[in-house]
């Protein structure tokens, strides 16, 4: 992909995090983070903070860097659902039709621009949002291929059940060192969640927030394979859950739920706050499961029928 739509890409992603309040303003940004966020090279963050300078977007001040500009508008969402822009509204048909079997994994630009009637510019920035997002990929020569992920209820369950297994157990690791800088960071995101951000951030940015919260502390166990095997699984259920509603009076406890497995590991007490996460993914695990609740309905149904 040329630099510019990835610079450009990039400037639209940051720009979205400023009118949320994910960014505040006056906030500085760091451009290794950024990178880090989005899976680039710190030259096209530059070279989308350049643009968004000036767009008065951002301030920069000297040998300093980028500010959120003091003047920017944060955007309310005072709507139950999100509304989403229309390339948004694109993506979530293509993810829909490929959770849904309706279209084969190996696909070319051409057909996908048909199918959806799209420009060339609004397919590109779909298919990197599904790039970075890890279910789709370039071909070696010509088109790209659609990545398995968790398409079914029993896939879901299936991966919160291996979650409750590693991520209790990265804590318990030898190797485990509770990172300062990252609870610290973590407890930041949480607070500002409940403080603002559950009622104005769209739904996809706090399942965002949510997945980070759990692959930041599992680098902490010092044993990458445990965080790339997050990263994937999480990766792997997230368009499942875009299908649902996001429960934003529930996101209230969970947000509550990270703030004291933060406390523990801040104390020391790594085993408890290893108790902590499996108890919290196993209270997500009976909220979530698509199969837990259609096991649920079919019993009641057979319980209505022996009344």
């Amino acid at each position: 992909m040329r630099s510019s739509q990835l610079t450009t890409n990039i400037a639209k992603e940051i720009a979205q995090l400023i009118r949320s309040g994910e960014l505040r303003p006056e906030e500085h940004l760091s451009t290794q983070g950024l990178a880090d966020k989005f899976g680039v090279s710190r030259s096209p963050v530059r070279e989308a903070m350049q643009v968004l300078f000036e767009q008065g977007l951002l301030e920069q001040k000297l040998n300093r860097g980028f500010f959120v500009s003091a003047t920017v508008t944060i955007e309310e969402n005072d709507a139950p659902d999100d509304q989403l822009p229309e390339t948004m509204s694109d993506y979530h048909r293509l993810a829909e039709d490929w959770l849904t079997d309706r279209i084969p994994a190996d696909v070319t630009e051409q057909m996908l621009r048909e199918r959806y009637d799209l420009t060339k510019a609004q397919l590109n920035d779909i298919l990197v949002r599904a790039t970075r997002e890890g279910w789709a990929e370039r071909k070696q020569g010509y088109g790209w291929r659609l990545l398995p992920v968790a398409k079914t209820a029993e896939a879901f369950e299936q991966i919160y059940r291996f979650r409750m297994l590693i991520e209790p157990a990265a804590m318990l690791e030898p190797t485990f060192g509770p990172d300062r800088k990252i609870i610290e960071e973590q407890r930041r995101i949480q607070e500002r969640m409940l403080a603002t951000d559950i009622r104005n951030l769209p739904a996809e940015r706090l399942l965002y927030n949510g997945s980070l919260f759990h692959e930041e502390l599992i680098k902490m166990s010092g044993n990458p394979f445990f965080h790339i095997s997050l990263v994937r699984v999480n990766r792997m259920r997230r368009l499942l859950e875009y299908r649902s509603n996001v429960d934003r009076d529930r996101l209230h406890v969970q947000c509550q739920e990270h703030l004291a497995i933060l406390s523990l590991l801040e104390k020391g007490e790594i085993v408890e706050a290893s108790y902590a996460m499996r108890r919290h993914l196993g209270g997500a695990l009976s909220r979530k499961s698509p199969l837990q609740w259609s096991q649920g309905v079919a019993e009641s149904r057979r319980v209505e029928l022996v009344k």
